[in-house]
């Protein structure tokens, strides 16, 4: 279990289980997300990217028609999981992040 104290993360997020289409330079990914929040994502059961490498990502909010485009570095990595951080998420995107947030 994560220790609160060394948490980085700033964003509240929830767990979810949400595809979310990963392009870096002429490869196409689709990875499942298990938490989510305005400030990026947690994919398990992946194989993950390069830390450091930014990817294009596009999903649908859950319960939403709202689709988020942006750009997300990656951050952590392990054997089967990456975290990445959004990196230029609109006011909309962020908004309809938190409204998801609020409702779970």
């Amino acid at each position: 279990m994560t220790d609160p104290r060394n948490d980085r993360r700033k964003d509240p997020r929830i767990p979810t289980d949400l595809w979310i289409e990963a392009e870096a330079g002429d490869e196409l990914y689709f990875h499942r997300a298990a938490n989510l929040s305005a400030g990026g994502a947690f994919f398990d059961k992946t194989i993950p990217v390069p830390l450091g490498q930014v990817v294009s990502l596009r999903f649908i909010v859950p319960g939403t028609t709202h689709e988020v485009r942006c750009q997300a570095r990656i951050v952590s990595a392990g054997e089967y999981e990456m975290g990445v951080q959004f990196l230029d998420l609109g006011e909309a995107d962020r908004a309809a992040i938190a409204a998801l947030i609020e409702r779970a």
